[in-house]
This record gives structure tokens, sequence and C-alpha cells, in this order.
């Protein structure tokens, strides 16, 4: 097994408990305000939605995914990650954790969406040819057309696939974090009036 194989391997393993330690980092680390916060949702919403939207259309291991989102991007859950994540990076209005974030998209996300793609090679031989019609992350600006056939499930949206899948859990976690930052937001104001008095 080669260094990066390897490599790969271990990213895939710690890219959920490492997510929840900067996840206690971050809520450490941040400076929002209420300005940086509304304007987070620009991206935290297209993101949640995003994620919410693939997550009817794939069927993991069962079909290669190639309609809805993945019509325009291989990897649209990822994505809907990184909106998200950099939308709270922005949130934050802390230049440490954009620093951060950025090198573990490039050392943990970028490994884990290789090694995903080796699984989905060795096991849909359809794969390099959609490959070579859908870009990896950044999508494209028309959708990628397919025959039909192809996709077992029929290709649309499933809201029984997103309930399995527990997609609400992003809109959860997002809500969840800003609260915190508000709390955190209104804590420090009050702190700031207190040594005013």
């Amino acid at each position: 097994m080669s260094e990066r194989t390897r490599w790969q391997r271990i990213a895939r393993r710690i890219r959920v408990p490492l997510g929840f330690v900067f996840a206690a980092v971050f809520l450490w680390l941040a400076q929002p305000t209420w300005r940086t916060m509304l304007m987070s949702l620009l991206l935290v919403v297209p993101g949640v939605w995003l994620r919410a939207y693939a997550a009817g259309y794939v069927r993991k291991n069962r079909e290669l995914t190639r309609t809805g989102p993945y019509a325009y991007t291989r990897n649209p859950l990822y994505l809907g990650s990184m909106l998200i994540a950099f939308g709270f990076a922005a949130a934050a209005a802390s230049w440490v954790i954009l620093i951060a974030l950025t090198a573990l998209f490039a050392v943990i996300y970028l490994p884990t969406i290789r090694s995903e793609e080796t699984y989905l090679r060795e096991h849909f031989p359809d794969f390099d040819a959609y490959a070579a019609k859908v870009p990896r992350l950044l999508p494209r600006l028309t959708p990628a057309e397919f025959p039909a056939h192809e996709n077992a499930s029929g290709g649309r949206f499933s809201a029984e696939q997103w309930r399995h899948h527990r997609e609400y859990n992003a809109l959860m976690g997002a809500g969840a974090i800003y609260v915190a930052l508000a709390v955190r937001l209104l804590l420090h104001h009050h702190a700031v009036m207190g040594s005013l008095r």
C-alpha cells in the first residue's frame, strides 16, 4: 500500500472526529459580529440546501448517481459542506480559522474524495465516463446528460432517501452553531458593557 493510499484511508477515518475538534476550536477563536453572521448566510444556506438536495438523489454503494446535483459536480455533498464551513469561517471573522479550514480541506477532504473515487471506479464500470463529463468539485454551468435508463432508481429526488441519510442533521447543526455564535456575541457585549460601568 502506497503512502498516498494509506493517508487516504486515515483521512476517511479521522475526518468526522477532527470536525468536532475543529468546531470546538472554531467556537473558541470566533469573533463574530451580527453583520458577519448575517453575511455568512450567503454561503451557509446554499450549502445546507445543496447537501439536502444531494442526499435525496444519492444511493450510496447501490448505483452511480448522475442526476440532480450529481449532473453538475461529482461531490455535491462535499461542496455543500465547504460552503457551510467557509460560511461559518466568514461568520467567525477570523483569518486563523479561514487558514486552518483551508488546510483541513486540503489535507483531509481531498484525499477522502480521491479514496472514494477509487472505490467508485472499482465498483462501477461507468465511473470514468461519468468523471469525464462531470467535474470533481466545482460544478458545471449546465447539467451533463446521461441516458435515463442508466439510473435504476429513475434518477429522481426522494424524500425517503433524504430522511435515510439524516441530512436534517446539517440544518440542526448549522442552527446550533449560529445559536452558539449569538450567545458568544451577547456575552462579549455584556462583558464590554459591564467594564464601562
